[in-house]
């Protein structure tokens, strides 16, 4: 999944907001398969969008992608470059709304039975869908909700699994099948997303299903201010080595800068 991130922001890292000629084509595809995006929601939406659109527009590989609340609009940076997206690419995202947990955890076991599997399943907010509707805002995950993140994260991977021996038995070139997800932390104001995951329980349930993190800090510093910015984010992508790696390989480090301006545009930069 980490490969699918990474084109995304090769993709939208031009400060005009229009898409970067890939000449180069695609990174390959990642070892690590299943991805979580730990940050804001507002941020972590847009992101996931933009892997949706690119994954589905420059790769042509189809998506399922998961919300609780409908997607009213795309990031700017999408609608300024909608000349260019294919539009047929376009047509192969499910967007789906489960209200609840339950009917998440129905419709992904269902994604077997489609013709036409996915090759990447996207949830958009698993903290919407563990937390204890009944408890209130203040009341954090109850007690069995560690369970059913585990229970949820092993269908995602047991689904993506068998997703992808059904692309392979198709010589589909778009296994494998990908998963990524986003989750926002239960923690005090201010405390960064790295420094605060050992101490979020759910989170530490998620890393055990998830073999990579893409994780979203605000920059507070005077460099939104120097750019023209309205806000600057690090980007970090993270995640221990996969049993495929290679011994000698390295786990997987790679910083980025987001940029997001006033008029909503939003541009990457590798750090």
């Amino acid at each position: 999944m980490t490969d699918i991130l990474t084109l995304v922001f090769r993709t939208f890292s031009s400060q005009t907001g229009q898409k970067q000629d890939l000449s180069v084509g695609p990174p390959p595809p990642s070892l690590r398969c299943t991805t979580l995006v730990v940050g804001e929601h507002r941020l972590s939406r847009s992101v996931l969008l933009l892997a949706a659109v690119t994954a589905a527009s420059e790769l042509g590989i189809r998506v399922s992608f998961f919300a609780q609340t409908r997607i009213q609009s795309l990031p700017v940076c999408l609608q300024r470059c909608s000349a260019t997206l294919n539009p047929e690419g376009l047509k192969k995202i499910a967007f789906s709304y489960p209200r609840t947990l339950e009917e998440l955890l129905q419709q992904v076991a269902s994604l077997h039975e489609s013709p036409s599997p996915p090759s990447l399943i996207i949830v958009d907010g698993l903290d919407g869908f563990l937390r204890d509707p009944v408890a209130g805002s203040h009341a954090g995950f109850h007690s069995g909700e560690e369970s059913c993140a585990a229970h949820l994260s092993a269908l995602l991977c047991d689904t993506a699994a068998f997703l992808t021996e059904v692309l392979e038995q198709r010589g589909s070139s778009s296994a494998p099948c990908r998963i990524i997800a986003s989750f926002l932390l239960n923690v005090d104001s201010g405390q960064e997303s790295r420094d605060s995951s050992a101490t979020d329980p759910i989170l530490v349930v998620l890393d055990r299903y998830f073999q990579a993190r893409c994780t979203l800090d605000q920059d507070r510093s005077y460099e939104a201010a120097a750019a023209a910015a309205q806000e600057v984010w690090r980007i970090y992508l993270s995640g221990t080595k996969s049993p495929e790696d290679c011994e000698d390989g390295p786990a997987l480090a790679q910083e980025w800068k987001l940029f997001t301006f006033p008029d909503g545009l939003m541009e990457f930069k590798l750090v």
